[in-house]
């Protein structure tokens, strides 16, 4: 069966611009996958990233929700961000700045090994750039317990809302104050682990980040 990717409530936010989704996910670190299993909806956070014309997910082969992704059973992946809270002059007119996606399709388990260690790999360096040229290599232990996932990039629709609110003409002159308080997710100081072995030096690329 066909995902319906319709919009029916404010239509005019939405699209189905590959490129817009592409933004979407790369400004991601998090997506929300939702899939149907033993009769009851699960949605689950997941790390993901983007390659190519793919969506990225991974996981442990022993995780429920892997494997049954793995087998290729429908699911439904969302991305969001928060950029503001509109505040009009009234509740109902009040609203958020967002940008959003839904994805439908069937995920593929990435086996060849070197499409996954290559899969692997930009999810590492999607999440932090910089730090795959840190790590040890994975084991063969390691790999074999992490199964990676994609998703095509192909059945989805896009939402996005920006702005100021949009009060009735009728609500313009009442003394109640309006405008948009933007929203967004920014990187504190990092912090050393408490077992750092002495005279390690921060990367330069926990500076840039």
């Amino acid at each position: 069966m066909q995902a319906d990717t319709r919009l029916r409530r404010l239509p005019e936010r939405g699209g189905r611009d590959f490129d817009e989704a592409c933004r979407i996910i790369d400004a991601a670190k998090l997506c929300h996958v939702g899939v149907h299993l033993d009769g009851q909806p699960y949605v689950l956070p997941m790390a993901c990233a983007r390659q190519g014309r793919d969506l990225l997910l991974h996981g442990s082969v022993a995780s429920r929700l892997v494997r049954h992704l793995a087998d290729g059973h429908p699911c439904c992946v969302t991305v969001t961000h928060l950029d503001g809270l509109v505040l009009a002059r009234s509740a109902f007119h009040s609203s958020m700045n967002y940008r959003c996606l839904m994805l439908f399709g069937r995920a593929r388990l990435v086996a060849e090994p070197a499409a996954r260690s290559a899969g692997l790999d930009a999810l590492v360096e999607h999440l932090l750039p910089g730090r795959l040229a840190d790590l040890r290599p994975p084991t063969r232990k390691e790999l074999n317990a992490t199964a990676l996932l994609s998703v095509p990039i192909e059945t989805f629709t896009t939402k996005v809302r920006s702005g100021p609110p949009e009060d009735p003409a009728s609500d313009v002159g009442l003394p109640a104050w309006a405008g948009v308080v933007p929203l967004a997710t920014v990187a504190g100081s990092a912090q050393d682990a408490p077992d750092l072995a002495t005279g390690t030096a921060r990367p330069a690329y926990l500076e840039d980040y």
